[in-house]
């Protein structure tokens, strides 16, 4: 199959050159040798693809000149660009990959989201986004036009936004594609990549990644797709297994490090303070109350929120303190827990080194548990001799018992994410014949008005509008009757890979009969339509 195109040389001159050092990142079945003939710096060739391997044949026209090595690399990165297939891309770092240190630069507030979305669609090779922070991980999923050239955009991004070097990003980065990045995201939301495996909040915070992408431009029909997808993985997950079974979140596991920190003589008169009272300090509350702790002071700028805790939460008294006494709170408290959003840490050295010292019946330490990410807590805070200081990355030492039965569980959950991932897949190839479905219609509607047109011209000016109607039903009904056969032939439920295969050869096959050129057209539309929105 021959399919004319023609670029602009200046505006893609030097988009071309930056591509020429990426190789392709879609593969693609062999398939015959097939010409694409185009027109780039005013001379005409065409480029032939067989199995991997491009060649470019220069057409003359009467000339007898050779194409440069430069012009051949350009007409091979303009076909190769055309050619692939937008990717799923997830970049991050995590609880596993980072340490909290690292972590926090890159935090981006959920006010944020839809500013790091629009930002991250302005680069020129990321058509759709998402942002994913909680005190766990930072991740940012895209689909890439390209996958090596929208990663070397998204890297200098994160970056740029963090002041963090990109060579030491990647040490601490993972990077995940296409199937390996949608089972990744599944895997998440069902609580398998948790630091607390099969944690409830998790699939609560990506749930908020869609309520807040609803309506933003970027947050598109794959990223959009991909996200409701996890949710769904997560709940039937945790609906079909045991995986949440006792299974604690972090709130949970800083009470329960902290209970492993503290003599056991000392549970009932350990004087407890949480700052924050929003999910992560509720929850805090939630389970000092279930380990038998008779009172906790809450710090939070209003009483509201505190007020709502206590009048749930009966099992415990809750005495509220306004923020402007909280050093003074923290000074009479023999174990803090921190769970602001603050993006400054609200205890340094110099605020805690003339704390009067904890009392004896907890040993004279003072505990900071700080499970904010940004850090509320300094690091240089665990210099006073008297602090023991403790984040987010050291609750490994809680979630590390009963390892085994983590395990087990986990390999029934990844039985339903396969099986949902492949239900995806399927989707998302799909997806590919939209266009084709669009341009079919458009092309039948073309033809109904036209003849629609003759005929009423023939018909008279005096017809009535109830014949008018009748004639405009008809041709809609024949239209629409015709179209049938093909449609449902173009649509498949992914159920198999024999029905996909099929619908994919249909959609080429229609795309051939009626010069409809989907794939490289919109491509090419979206090529043109970035490079252009980022030149005014």
């Amino acid at each position: 199959m021959a399919v004319s195109t023609t670029f602009s040389a200046p505006k893609f001159d030097s988009l071309f050159l930056k591509s020429s050092s990426s190789p392709s990142s879609s593969s693609r079945p062999s398939s015959p040798s097939i010409p694409i003939h185009l027109s780039l710096l005013g001379k005409p060739r065409t480029t032939f693809i067989h199995k991997g391997i491009i060649r470019c044949d220069a057409q003359n026209n009467g000339t007898s000149s050779s194409l440069s090595p430069l012009e051949l690399l350009k007409t091979s990165s303009a076909d190769r660009y055309t050619k692939e297939r937008s990717s799923i891309v997830v970049i991050g770092l995590s609880v596993h990959t980072a340490p909290v240190e690292m972590r926090e630069k890159l935090a981006i507030p959920e006010a944020e989201w839809p500013r790091a979305i629009a930002e991250l669609c302005n680069l020129n090779h990321i058509e759709e986004a998402a942002v994913l922070s909680t005190c766990n991980r930072m991740e940012i999923y895209v689909v890439a036009l390209s996958q090596h050239r929208g990663v070397k955009e998204v890297m200098e991004w994160m970056s740029k936004t963090s002041s963090v070097p990109v060579s030491e990003l990647c040490e601490h980065r993972f990077l995940l594609y296409n199937r390996d990045a949608t089972q990744h995201i599944f895997q998440v939301s069902a609580g398998l990549e948790s630091l607390v495996l099969g944690e409830g909040q998790i699939l609560a915070q990506v749930k908020q990644v869609v309520k807040v992408g609803q309506g933003v431009n970027g947050f598109g029909r794959n990223i959009s797709g991909l996200f409701k997808h996890a949710i769904t993985v997560g709940k039937r997950v945790r609906a079909e297994t045991n995986i949440a079974a006792g299974a604690v979140s972090v709130s949970s596991a800083a009470v329960e490090l902290a209970y492993m920190k503290l003599p056991g003589s000392s549970y009932d008169n350990a004087r407890m303070l949480v700052i924050g009272a929003g999910k992560m300090g509720k929850l805090v509350i939630k389970h000092l109350a279930s380990k038998g702790c008779p009172s906790v002071v809450v710090v939070n700028r209003t009483e509201e929120r505190v007020a709502a805790i206590r009048e749930e939460l009966k099992d415990i008294e809750i005495i509220y303190k306004p923020l402007s006494e909280m050093l003074s709170c923290a000074g009479e408290a023999d174990v803090v827990f921190t769970s602001t959003a603050s993006e400054t840490p609200l205890f340094m050295k110099d605020d805690v080194k003339d704390f009067p010292p904890a009392s004896q019946i907890v040993g004279g330490h003072r505990l900071f548990i700080d499970i904010s990410v940004p850090r509320n807590v300094g690091s240089c805070v665990s210099e006073v001799e008297s602090v023991r200081l403790y984040n987010v990355d050291d609750l490994k030492e809680v979630v590390a018992a009963n390892k085994e039965d983590r395990q087990r569980k986990a390999m029934e959950a990844q039985v339903i994410i396969t099986e949902e991932l492949n239900q995806f897949e399927a989707w998302r190839d799909s997806l590919e014949t939209v266009p084709t479905i669009k341009k079919l219609r458009a092309y039948a509607e073309r033809i109904r008005v036209a003849e629609l047109e003759k005929c009423l011209g023939k018909m008279g000016d005096d017809i009535s509008k109830k014949t008018r109607k009748a004639v405009d039903d008809l041709s809609r009904g024949i239209v629409n009757r015709m179209l049938h056969g093909p449609m449902q032939h173009l649509r498949c439920d992914g159920s198999d890979d024999r029905t996909l295969t099929e619908t994919l050869e249909n959609m080429h096959a229609l795309n051939r009969m009626f010069s409809l050129e989907t794939e490289i057209s919109v491509l090419e539309q979206k090529v043109r339509a970035k490079v252009e929105q980022n030149q005014k």
